[in-house]
């Protein structure tokens, strides 16, 4: 595939509100995470909760998007000058050459809880004020942005789990490919609610602890939310050596079982191979890997042995679950995010909360930050029905 040019990228999750705050955390290896205090919430878990996301005050004349997950979505919108960078864009291309791509697993579904318990005691019906399409649905967010941003190119959301938000990278290069558009702002958005904590819950996969992806005690995972954006482009003839490019994409389908992963990784193993056929390159090239590593016994064992049956022992790498929490939807866009960050400063992330890793996971897994010239970085998402998708990033030059 022809590389892709991430202009302008932001991130806000519980480890910070923009990507100074989130690079200033991860080089301090200091996790977001804390005991479940959300809402009405009672289980004893940890969750990643994004600051100040409930004083957000979306535009008046877009009110009808009110909810928690577009107030997410505004305060991401907000940082990093990003909102600016689309607006530069737009006057660059034409507002209908600028497509819209999120990702999101549960969308305002919060929104929708709230008004279940307003209902009325006799007919069941929800509250007149609730509204489904521009809050729950799906596609809210992508509305909610391509409204706000002033766009009037396509927009589309993506919810397929957890690989939601790597996978709109792949939905993107194709309408730029195809010629249909000339920029896209891709990304991610999830925000906490009852149904996710309640659900991961009931699936035994909640840790009570702090998530401790790869380690040899890791018990489940911890919920967190987050909003991340990057603005794709095609690569100027100008572009500067330390800019970032999106080199290969890989997905896959595996639909082994609803809520587990194939035992041997194949899905995954096949995603990370497409990617570094898109890409051109050899496993060799990789210089770190974000892994999803959720902190979930079979997750973490199943990735661990597609990436070794393609990278092998030494290749180093990484989850960063441990300290944003699992976003969901948002997880692919935030570790994009992250993955460009490490590119740009030289940085393998070390696993937060790991304190032993598992033996039996043979990859090389870092505990601790390592500083060091990274040319390219590989991403993974993989998410429930066994849907798959792997990212690879590199420096211009």
């Amino acid at each position: 595939m022809r590389p892709l040019l991430l202009s302008h990228i932001t991130a806000s999750s519980c480890i910070g509100t923009g990507v100074t705050a989130t690079l200033d955390s991860l080089l301090r290896q200091r996790s977001g995470l804390k005991h479940c205090d959300f809402e009405t919430v009672d289980i004893n878990t940890h969750i990643g909760e994004v600051q100040g996301v409930d004083a957000v005050r979306l535009p008046e004349n877009l009110h009808k998007f009110e909810c928690r997950n577009n107030r997410l979505a505004e305060l991401g919108l907000r940082q990093d000058d990003f909102f600016e960078a689309v607006q530069q864009a737009a006057m660059r291309w034409g507002r209908r050459r600028v497509g819209v791509f999120l990702g999101t697993s549960t969308a305002g579904i919060l929104q929708t809880e709230l008004a279940y318990r307003e209902r009325d005691p006799v007919s069941g019906a929800l509250p007149s004020s609730f509204d489904y399409a521009p809050t729950h649905n799906s596609f809210s967010v992508a509305d909610y942005l391509r409204q706000r941003c002033h766009l009037e190119g396509p927009a589309v959301a993506v919810s397929c789990a957890c690989a939601s938000s790597a996978k709109v990278f792949g939905s993107a290069r194709r309408m730029l490919e195809a010629g249909l558009i000339d920029a896209a702002l891709v990304g991610g958005v999830d925000s906490l609610c009852l149904t996710t904590l309640y659900g991961f819950h009931s699936l035994q996969l909640s840790s009570p602890a702090p998530c401790r992806p790869f380690d040899v005690a890791r018990d489940g995972i911890s919920i967190g939310e987050a909003a991340a954006f990057a603005l794709l482009e095609r690569v100027p003839d100008n572009v500067d050596g330390d800019s970032v490019l999106l080199l290969g994409i890989g997905e896959s389908s595996d639909a082994y079982h609803m809520s587990a992963p194939h035992p041997e990784g194949r899905g995954a193993r096949r995603a990370m191979q497409a990617a570094l056929k898109a890409a051109a390159l050899e496993p060799s090239d990789i210089d770190y890997i974000n892994l999803h590593g959720t902190g979930t016994p079979s997750n973490d064992r199943s990735e661990s042995r597609a990436v070794a049956g393609i990278f092998g022992p030494t290749t180093p790498c990484s989850s960063t679950k441990g300290a944003t929490g699992h976003t969901l939807g948002a997880a692919g866009a935030l570790e994009a995010v992250i993955s460009a960050l490490a590119i740009k400063h030289g940085l393998m992330p070390g696993g937060v909360h790991t304190t032993h890793t598992d033996p039996n996971l043979m990859v090389h897994y870092i505990r601790d930050n390592r500083r060091a010239p990274i040319a390219r970085v590989l991403s993974n998402s993989f998410g429930f029905g066994g849907t798959n998708c792997s990212l690879i990033f590199g420096r211009a030059a």
